[in-house]
């Protein structure tokens, strides 16, 4: 079977552009003991991504030169040797920039997508908000009547911590770095006040 694959050519020293992949067709390998062979329906571009592409030590380990990158990702199984996991289960999980991934089962997530769009498990159900959701519920633990302040309010992680605060009844402030963010933060997810910190002049209030 044809697999369509993004290597990781390069590492970039400042913006990333597309010398550093290459696109390759190669044959689709085949599960092993535990394993499936998932159809890569939807796949997340995550700003960690980017430090995975230094040599640098980190929390996770860096991508290696000639290999397809890797991410969050939803697909199909197409192939299963492995008992939990039968043909037809959609699954979640940490997958190749391909279009087929052969991966262990253990660590991935199955999927319905009669209760959500699959592509809300790498979005408002994905990794972010999970991100967002332990940090405002198991650390900050808002309470109605506190303030707020997020930082990046207007990335994946940040305009859901700030909605989950609000629904906690806190008065929230959204940092953000531009007006457009800025207009999108207070406009459209109801933050209280949006701070543009590249303009310190640049402050909207949400209208009571």
């Amino acid at each position: 079977m044809r697999n369509i694959q993004i290597l990781f050519k390069s590492r970039p020293e400042g913006w990333v552009d597309h010398s550093h992949f290459e696109i390759v067709e190669n044959e689709t390998g085949e599960p092993g003991d535990g394993e499936v062979l998932i159809r890569n329906l939807y796949l997340s571009v995550d700003p960690y991504m980017r430090w995975r592409m230094r040599e640098s030590k980190s929390y996770i380990a860096g991508f290696t030169l000639g290999e397809p990158l890797q991410g969050g990702g939803v697909g199909e199984v197409v192939k299963s040797n492995a008992a939990d996991i039968p043909v037809g289960t959609y699954v979640s999980g940490m997958v190749g920039w391909e279009e087929y991934t052969v991966t262990p089962s253990e660590g991935l997530l199955t999927v319905d997508p009669a209760t959500a769009p699959l592509s809300s498990y790498i979005g408002a159900l994905g990794m972010p908000s999970m991100t967002a959701w332990i940090g405002m519920k198991s650390i900050g633990k808002p309470k109605n009547g506190e303030t707020v302040v997020v930082s990046a309010a207007a990335g994946a992680v940040g305009q859901v911590a700030g909605q989950l605060a609000k629904l906690n009844g806190c008065r929230v402030v959204g940092i953000v770095g531009s007006d457009t963010k800025l207009e999108y933060v207070v406009g459209d997810l109801g933050f209280d006040v949006g701070i543009n910190y590249k303009a310190t002049d640049s402050i909207r209030e949400r209208p009571v």
